[in-house]
């Protein structure tokens, strides 16, 4: 079933205002939401808020939390959550870093301890408008581990997303590499679940290490684990955004003799903002972007009709098109747990549809 992209706004804003958010704060989050949803992740869009309901009842998401500054240090800012929302505090700090880059060429920022981030995307998305380069390294704690180690047959890791951003130039948009660190996010797995669907390839083991497509694997006793992008190097990178997000941050990685597992999807980022013009020549810059991105889509497709060669972000431009013009498709599951998750915040389906 498709949904107009306001009609899911308004179910997250009026949600977001009836559990005691700011209009300002609601206003931060359920951009952040819709834009996932009109990329084409549903995962980390408006279906998020029937978790943050369940955070919020046991006081452990804390609405109207900003991003609290820990430390100044010119060209290193660190900020604390707070076990705010994510995705103001993101959006709070991912500011700040930039104005900083601005100022003094580059930024490094930390974030600990603030409630789910939400699409990292989002963020590289910010910076490359503000015409800067960023990389950015994310780490989960406080949750279940959802990613087994390359070699191992249960999870240890959270899904530790990376992302890499560049500015867009004339003729081509902006380049948005944004992944979860396993083949596939959490949240694909409960977008597949609510749908009742299996995913075409296996990307989770079960609870005795073999390979499965089934998403209840996930959602289900006995629970299973994701399995690791890119074999070995992508278990190695998402070790990697472990260490870096979790050390850096002082958020903490998500060992159990360290941090208490109340269920609570915690991030810790550390990332770096880069001004591209205090290293290069701006027109240089994009003739060799350009250039690059030319000589790559000339290569010979394999697939001429099924997968033509993208870069990366391209597909989501194309998916926030077609989905605001035709609407955004959502299971009956997943919509029915978001007017569940409404009606018990207040926030009746007439009102979704005024």
């Amino acid at each position: 079933m498709r949904h107009s992209p306001r009609e899911l706004r308004t179910a997250a804003y009026e949600w977001l205002l009836a559990t005691g958010s700011s209009a300002e704060e609601a206003g931060i989050v359920t951009d952040h939401l819709i834009n996932a949803n009109l990329r084409g992740h549903d995962s980390h869009g408006v279906g998020m808020i029937a978790l943050y309901s369940d955070l919020i009842a046991d006081g452990r998401l804390h609405p109207n939390t900003p991003a609290r500054l820990l430390k100044d240090g010119g060209s290193i800012l660190q900020f604390s959550g707070d076990r705010g929302y994510g995705q103001r505090v993101g959006y709070e700090a991912t500011k700040a870093a930039i104005a900083r880059a601005k100022e003094n060429g580059i930024c490094m920022y930390t974030i600990a301890n603030t409630c789910h981030l939400g699409r990292i995307g989002t963020y590289g998305e910010q910076c490359a408008d503000a015409g800067m380069v960023s990389i950015h390294f994310v780490n989960v704690t406080h949750y279940i581990p959802l990613v087994a180690p390359w070699g191992g047959s249960d999870a240890r890791f959270g899904t530790n997303p990376f992302c890499c951003a560049i500015p867009k130039t004339e003729k081509n948009q902006r380049f948005i590499l944004d992944f979860a660190t396993s083949i596939v996010a959490m949240g694909k797995t409960r977008v597949a679940y609510l749908a009742k669907k299996q995913f075409p390839i296996p990307v989770m083991v079960d609870s005795k290490g073999q390979p499965t497509t089934d998403p209840k694997v996930m959602w289900e006793d006995p629970k299973g684990a994701l399995l690791p992008m890119g074999l070995y190097k992508g278990a190695g990178l998402c070790f990697a955004c472990e260490l870096l997000a979790g050390l850096l941050s002082t958020g903490g990685t998500n060992s159990p003799e360290l941090v208490e597992r109340d269920g609570t999807i915690m991030n810790n980022m550390t990332s770096f903002v880069i001004n591209p013009e205090a290293l290069c020549d701006l027109a240089w810059m994009k003739r060799e972007m350009d250039s690059m991105i030319e000589y790559v889509k000339a290569s010979p497709e394999a697939d001429p009709v099924g997968n033509p060669i993208l870069c990366p972000g391209e597909i989501e431009m194309q998916r926030t098109k077609d989905r605001t013009e035709n609407g955004v498709e959502i299971s009956e599951g997943e919509w029915a747990a978001i007017l569940r998750t409404c009606a018990k915040a207040g926030v009746s389906e007439t009102a979704l549809k005024a």
